[in-house]
Order: C-alpha cells, then sequence, then structure tokens
C-alpha cells in the first residue's frame, strides 16, 4: 500500500485490494469486503475482479466496498453508503452519504449521487449526471416473481441529465442526454433528450432551455 494512503480507526482492507496513491479512508469503512449473497439472488456467483480504489479517491466513515467494485481517482464514497461488487464508480464522481449503488452497475466521470438513493443493479449512468436525494431507480417489474431465464432491467441516465429529489425509475427507462426530472416524479417511459418531465406518471412539458446546458457552466 502506498505511503500516502490515509487511514482513519478501525478500517478493513481485505486481502486483494488494490489501493492507489493519496488516498483516504475514515473510520470503520470496509473495503474489498467478500461477497454474500441469498440463496434466490439472481446476482452472478462467479469470483469478483480485484477491488480497486484509485488514486486520490476518499472512502466516508462506515462506507462499504464490496470484493470487485472499481471506484475511479478522486471518486468520494460518502459516509455508510455501499458500493457492491463490479460496480464501476467513474473518476471525479460522488455517492453521497447512505446511498447504495448495487452490482454491475457502471457510474461514469463527474456524476454526483446525492443522500439517500438507491442506483439498481445494471444500471447505467453517463458523465455529468446529477441524482438529487432519495432516488429510486428498479430492475424488477414481477417484483420477485420470475423464472431464472428473467433479465433484470436497470435504468439508464444519459449524458448531463438531471434527476430530482424523490424520483422513482421503472426497470430499463431512458432518460435522455441533458434532460430533466422534476421532484417526486414516477418516470414510466423513456425521457427524450432536453425534455423536462413532472407528474405521476412523468409527462413532458418544455424543453431545456439553451442557457440551462451544461456547456454554459463548464
Amino acid at each position: 500500500m502506498p505511503p500516502t494512503v490515509e487511514l482513519g480507526g478501525n478500517v478493513v482492507i481485505h486481502a486483494g485490494t488494490q489501493v492507489g496513491g493519496e488516498v483516504q479512508v475514515q473510520d470503520g469503512a470496509v473495503i474489498g469486503k467478500p461477497l454474500v449473497l441469498g440463496p434466490r439472488s439472481s446476482a452472478p456467483r462467479t469470483a469478483p475482479p480485484p477491488t480497486q480504489i484509485e488514486a486520490g479517491a476518499k472512502v466516508g466513515a462506515g462506507a462499504v466496498i464490496v470484493a470487485g467494485a472499481r471506484v475511479g481517482a478522486g471518486a468520494v464514497i460518502g459516509d455508510q453508503s455501499h458500493v457492491r461488487e463490479r460496480a464501476v464508480i467513474g473518476e471525479d464522481s460522488v455517492v453521497g452519504r447512505g446511498s447504495a449503488v448495487d452490482n454491475d452497475v457502471k457510474i461514469g466521470a463527474r456524476v454526483r449521487i446525492q443522500t439517500g438513493c438507491y442506483i439498481t443493479a445494471y444500471s447505467t449512468i453517463e458523465d455529468d449526471v446529477f441524482v438529487a436525494p432519495g432516488v429510486t431507480l428498479t430492475n424488477d417489474d414481477t417484483m420477485g416473481r420470475h423464472g431464472s431465464d428473467y433479465e433484470l432491467r436497470g435504468a439508464t441516465l444519459r449524458r448531463a441529465c438531471r434527476v430530482g429529489g424523490g424520483v422513482v425509475l421503472v426497470p430499463g427507462v431512458e432518460v435522455g442526454e441533458e434532460a430533466f426530472v422534476a421532484a417526486g416524479a414516477v418516470v414510466v417511459r423513456d425521457v427524450p433528450a432536453r425534455a423536462v418531465v413532472m407528474g405521476v406518471p412523468a409527462r413532458e412539458v418544455r424543453q431545456v432551455r439553451d442557457e440551462d446546458l451544461l456547456e454554459r457552466f463548464g
């Protein structure tokens, strides 16, 4: 482990974990935790790849990173958050306090996931996405009543879209590039690029204005 790594008290780093320089791990965090699956879990049971915490990343107090996850350079994993096997957190992204990132999730660079979010398995979040507090992504239309051949489908959040507080996304939906989902919406169908949607179910009400596009804030 590089000498520039800073470890708090009661940190557990399991064997095989790869830790880069300038990484900070706060009190009580667990990194490389062995995988535990229930008997009915559909998650792959193959041996995960090595856990990777890249240079300059920060892992908050009480956070748990399961074996096989990768945390990119400069990323922040907030206090008491949970990142599962084979999840990838892109560079300079933030996973807020108490949020859960499920297995096989792909998160791009500079993503901001706020407090108390659930990012379900097999979801993809592209670069520069904003996810407000309490957002829930789902991946199982049957809520557990399906055969072994059923395919779980997470949501896809395209580049620079914004998802407001308390939003729920049903399995398999896509939120387009630079789209805006208002707080409390339930997204049951794909959201076009630059669309502003709100309500239950979410409906398009207008387009994101040119002056609100990410390029103006770069």
